[in-house]
């Protein structure tokens, strides 16, 4: 048999918990989903398998001996991009506000349905995935910024950056809208799923990552606008050339 007609394997989630039992219950429900399940109860547990068993996506607990969730979330970001998702026993806004601000792709708090957590694992695995339809061009914004979307790179005054998949897929619902105010609504659903349609906190973050990484001034930005109240716009990089070559 080819590799190419080969089935594909089970997703693989790394599940991060000192709670055995817990951990019994999460991979029950993954399993019944068709994923794979690694287990760790510890942060270098975790730091460990994630090498060796190299898991689509982690489920890390925040509240653990050794190396706690937050700090196991840094080490994980030193070296990969695969997704993480926090579980918080406490659900408190600042708590979520901090795993997302090291790198986490999304939070659960407990406790939690079978439900609830097998939906967000599937949602935040769609949203690493590359766009559906990618934009077949080499993008010159200007003279400072140059996307790839096939190539999946990002150049900012002739260096490479590096964006997080959910970085990457939000940017390209920009761009593809460029000109146009793409709702707050619409932006959720798209990168982060329908469910997250009221969850304006993560897009506020990540467009403050992408400003971050991409804009000469953050705090005050030539690329991703914001329209209050109503969504975000990526400046009509066409129309600006289309008048710049007509000057006289």
């Amino acid at each position: 048999m080819s590799a190419s007609s080969s089935p594909a394997r089970p997703r693989r989630v790394l599940v991060v918990d000192d709670e055995p039992r817990l951990i019994h219950f999460i991979r029950l429900n993954l399993e019944h989903d068709g994923f794979e399940v690694i287990e760790a109860t510890s942060g270098s547990q975790a730091l460990t398998a994630m090498r060796d068993r190299l898991p689509d996506l982690i489920l890390l607990d925040v509240m653990m001996p050794d190396l706690d969730g937050f700090e196991t979330l840094q080490l994980i970001r030193e070296i990969s991009t695969v997704p993480v998702i926090m579980l918080t026993a406490k659900g408190e806004e600042e708590d979520r506000v901090r795993g997302l601000e090291l790198g986490a792709d999304d939070y659960i708090a407990k406790p939690f349905s079978p439900r609830e957590m097998v939906s967000r694992v599937k949602a935040v695995l769609r949203r690493t995935e590359s766009p559906s339809a990618p934009v077949h061009e080499r993008i010159q914004v200007d003279d400072r910024l140059t996307i790839d979307f096939d190539r999946r790179e990002i150049f900012v005054d002739g260096k490479l950056v590096q964006l997080r998949p959910t970085e990457f897929k939000l940017l390209y619902h920009l761009v593809k809208n460029a000109g146009w105010v793409v709702p707050h609504d619409q932006l959720l659903a798209k990168v982060w799923g329908y469910e997250y349609r009221e969850e304006t906190h993560y897009l506020r973050l990540y467009i403050n990552y992408l400003r971050q990484k991409l804009e000469l001034d953050p705090s005050n930005p030539r690329y991703i606008l914001t329209e209050r109240g109503v969504g975000y716009r990526f400046v009509d990089y066409q129309r600006e050339k289309s008048e710049e070559t007509s000057r006289p």
